[in-house]
C-alpha cells in the first residue's frame, strides 16, 4: 500500500512519492496514533520499539538498521549550575555513524527496501542525499548495509576530513558548486526522474525516523513529560520530527502536557530565529549564505522546513533563538569537562541555548529540560580523502550527473 503523505499546513493528502505539498510546504507521513499507549511499545531494539507509530517494521535480518535509536537520556546535575536549569542529555552521538541522522536513514532504507516507495512503473533503484556531512555519512553507511547504490551531493567547501569519513562507505560523491538550497530542491526533482530516492533532511521518511528521538524522551519521563526540549535546528527536519511525535502522543493521550520546544541556531546563520524574533509568518533565506561559524553543520541559510519550525515553536509556547560561537565553545567545554561528553560544535548549541533561556527567565531552575546533543565530536578529525575521490560539478549539470550514476 502506498504511503500517504499529509501537509501540516493545508492538510492536503497525497500518495505520490514527493516531499512537498502543492502549497509549497513540506509533507510528512499521515500517521494514525489513535489508541497508542506506552504498553504498545515492543521489546524490539532501538527505535523499532515504536513500530505502532512507524511506516515500516524492523527489516529481517535487521542489518545496521537494528542499531538505530535507543540512545540514552542522561540526567547530568553537574551541568545544572552552568545552564541554570535541570539538564537531561539525549546522547545521539551513540548511533553507529555518530549522529541522530541514523534514525531517519534506518527507517527510510527499511521502507525503500520493503518496496513501500515503489510506484507501479517506477521502482527505486538507488538512494541519495544532500548533506554537509552527518547525513551523508549515515546514508552511505545504511545504503551499504542494505546493498543499495548511493550518491551523495556535498557542497564544494566541505572540510576534507568529512569527505574521508563519507568515502569509507564507497558511495558516489559529488561536490557541487552553487546555491545549497537550490541543490536540495533540484536533487529531489532530478532524483525522481532517475528513480533515485533522495532522502534529504526533511523528507517524509526521514522525519518519520527522526521523530523517535522525542518518543524515547517522553517514554523515559512517562507517565509525565519533560517541561521543555531544547535542540539545534538547521533544515528543520529533526525539529519537525520531534514536533510530530509530540502531536501524535498528545492525540493518543499518552502525554497530558506537551513539552515546550526551543530551537537554537548559530548566530552567524539564523534565518528561523530572525523570523521568530520579528514575528514573521514565514522564514526568509539569508542572502550570501550567512557568516562563518564553528557550527558548520547547522549553518543553513535557506531551511526547507523553516516555516514548520516556526509553527512548532509557537504552538508549543516555545521559541527559536541563536547563540554565537563563543557561547557554543563554552557549552562544548562544559559538556566535555562536566559530563565527559565529546560533541561536535553543532551539538553544543542547545546547551548554550538553554543557558540563555534560563538567564532570560524562560526556563526555571527546577524545569526538567531535555537537551538533544545530536552528534559526537570523536569523528571531527577522523578519516582523510584526496580530491581524486570526488568530482567537482556545476549545479546545472546535476541531471546529467545523476543520469550517469543511474546508468
Amino acid at each position: 500500500m502506498p504511503l500517504q503523505r499529509v501537509c501540516y499546513d493545508c492538510d492536503r493528502t497525497t500518495t505520490e512519492r514527493r516531499a512537498r505539498c502543492t502549497c509549497g510546504e513540506p509533507l510528512w507521513l499521515d500517521t494514525d496514533p489513535e489508541g497508542f499507549e506506552w504498553s504498545d511499545v515492543t521489546d524490539a531494539p532501538g527505535l523499532w520499539r515504536y513500530e505502532a507509530l512507524l511506516p515500516v517494521g524492523m527489516p529481517t535480518p535487521g542489518r545496521l538498521a537494528a542499531a538505530a535509536g535507543g540512545t540514552p537520556l542522561l540526567r547530568e546535575p553537574e551541568l545544572d549550575g552552568f545552564a541554570g536549569t535541570k539538564i537531561h542529555l539525549k546522547v545521539e552521538g551513540q548511533h553507529p555513524t555518530g549522529s541522530f541522522k541514523d534514525r531517519g536513514s534506518a527507517v527510510a532504507l527499511a521502507a525503500i527496501d520493503a518496496g513501500l516507495e515503489d510506484e507501479s512503473d517506477h521502482a527505486i533503484d538507488a538512494v541519495g542525499t544532500v548533506s554537509h556531512g552527518n547525513m551523508a555519512m549515515s546514508m552511505a553507511a545504511y545504503a551499504a548495509s542494505f546493498g543499495l547504490p548511493c550518491v551523495v551531493l556535498v557542497p564544494d567547501d566541505i572540510p576534507e576530513e568529512r569527505l574521508g569519513v563519507i568515502a569509507q562507505f564507497e558511495p558516489e560523491i559529488r561536490r557541487v558548486r552553487g546555491d545549497y538550497g537550490r541543490l536540495y530542491r533540484d536533487s529531489l526533482e532530478a532524483g525522481a526522474a532517475h528513480d533515485i530516492a533522495f532522502v534529504n533532511s526533511d523528507v517524509p521518511l526521514r522525519v518519520a525516523g527522526q521523530k523517535t528521538t522525542a518518543l524515547e524522551i517522553c517514554e523515559a519521563f512517562a507517565p509525565t513529560a519533560p517541561d521543555a526540549i531544547v535542540m539545534p535546528v538547521s533544515s528543520g527536519g529533526h525539529a519537525s520530527g520531534v514536533w510530530k511525535a509530540l502531536r501524535e502522543l498528545e492525540a493518543a493521550g499518552a502525554i497530558d502536557d506537551v513539552p515546550r520546544l526551543y530551537f537554537v541556531q548559530t548566530a552567524a546563520c539564523a534565518p528561523i530565529a530572525e523570523a521568530f524574533a520579528t514575528g514573521a509568518e514565514t522564514v526568509s533565506p539569508i542572502e550570501g549564505g550567512g557568516g562563518e561559524t564553528i557550527a558548520y553543520s547547522i549553518a543553513n541559510a535557506d531551511p526547507p522546513s523553516g516555516n514548520r519550525v516556526l509553527r512548532a515553536a509557537r504552538e508549543t509556547d516555545g521559541a527559536v533563538i541563536a547563540v554565537d560561537d563563543d557561547e557554543i565553545r563554552e557549552a562544548q567545554h562544559e559538556l566535555a569537562t562536566e559530563a565527559g561528553l565529546t560533541v561536535e560544535a553543532s551539538s553544543a548549541v542547545p546547551l548554550a541555548g538553554a543557558q540563555l533561556l534560563a538567564e532570560a527567565g524562560t526556563l526555571a531552575n527546577d524545569d526538567d529540560v531535555a537537551v538533544i546533543t545530536t552528534g559526537t565530536g570523536l569523528k571531527e578529525a577522523a578519516g582523510s580523502a584526496t580530491a581524486e575521490v570526488v568530482d567537482s560539478v556545476d549545479i546545472d549539470r546535476l541531471d546529467a550527473e545523476l543520469s550517469s550514476f543511474a546508468e
